[in-house]
């Protein structure tokens, strides 16, 4: 069944509210139009989620124009349309790194770092980065880095007490972003919400950062590209196959030949997912405790599929999942 456009952005409106309140607006103003409504209609369902609208949007121009963003898409209904169907969201948050390089401590290096899904492969840098963890900060060896990521740690969860030793930066992605492109870089700037200035500093910053060392991205479908990506790896380091966010858009099936696959390979896996997403995280986490509402909206750290830590979505904050904690 279609969804009903209207209330898909009187629903994201509500979620963004606490975050972005020009969003917020936005959705309101979009879900009030049935002009604007009938318009996204002519469209695909997977082109008008309301993330994508917006940073599409935002890439051309809306965000400074003031008749308002019904008005705006509109009269940009021809340039909408085509680079709606042009881009997926392919949102690429650094600060995921400070839950990544919390699972790396736990991983025998040098490592080889293998994201799938990642985008510009600005996760692949953990070691460029500095972080502070509650106060406890850890930079780089050459000293501290532009980009700073914070995390809060709840009771129980100690920091990384040293950064990877990283030799291989390698990913695969439907469209992989060029971190020296211009173009690409715009468009990783419009998908961070307006009014979250310390997620467009990170952005700009890692993309600063990579520019200097661009990694290794391969054009291509997870599955099929995987034993290519695993290749990437020299016979000294340690394969580390990263997933972030990104298991949730690959349909079930299709999931669980992927998960198969890399247990099959004899890599190490960092997993940051929906406590959902992945069924043996999600099964260590109910043997230890958890119920299912307790889970529901969560994202789980995991390596090998073995829970760490629960975490923010973007990394920011790292809370205990032993079994006590679920009790």
């Amino acid at each position: 069944m279609a969804r009903d456009t209207a209330q898909w952005f009187r629903d994201f409106g509500r979620q963004a509210a606490s975050v972005s309140p020009q969003y917020e607006a936005w959705a309101g103003a979009i879900a009030d139009d049935p002009a604007t409504v009938a318009l996204l209609e002519t469209f695909p369902e997977q082109h008008r989620q309301p993330p994508l609208v917006f940073a599409v949007a935002s890439l051309l121009g809306a965000r400074d124009h003031d008749a308002g963003i019904t008005d705006f898409l509109r009269r940009n209904a021809s340039a909408l349309a085509a680079e709606l169907a042009a881009r997926p969201v392919q949102t690429n948050e650094p600060g995921r790194c400070a839950a990544l390089t919390a699972a790396l401590a736990t991983i025998d290096g040098p490592v080889a770092l293998l994201e799938i899904g990642a985008s510009a492969g600005l996760c692949l840098y953990p070691d460029r980065y500095s972080y502070d963890y509650s106060g406890r900060r850890l930079h780089p060896a050459d000293g501290p880095s532009a980009v700073t990521l914070t995390c809060t740690l709840g009771a129980g969860v100690e920091p990384p007490r040293r950064l990877p030793i990283v030799v291989t930066r390698a990913g695969v992605d439907l469209r992989p972003l060029d971190v020296t492109s211009p173009a690409d870089a715009a468009w990783l700037g419009a998908l961070t919400w307006p009014g979250q200035h310390d997620r467009e500093s990170r952005v700009r910053g890692a993309i600063a950062i990579a520019r200097h060392d661009p990694p290794h991205l391969l054009a291509g479908d997870a599955e099929a590209a995987l034993d290519q990506l695993l290749a990437l790896a020299p016979e000294a380091a340690t394969p580390v196959v990263v997933t972030m966010g990104v298991l949730i858009y690959i349909p079930a099936p299709r999931r669980a030949r992927l998960a198969e696959r890399i247990r099959a390979s004899g890599a190490r896996w960092v997993s940051l997912e929906g406590a959902r997403v992945l069924p043996r995280v999600e099964g260590r986490l109910r043997d230890a405790g958890w119920a299912e509402d307790e889970l529901r909206g969560r994202f789980v750290l995991a390596v090998d599929e073995h829970p760490l830590a629960f975490s923010g979505p973007y990394g920011e904050t790292l809370e205990a999942c032993s079994p006590s904690a679920g009790a």
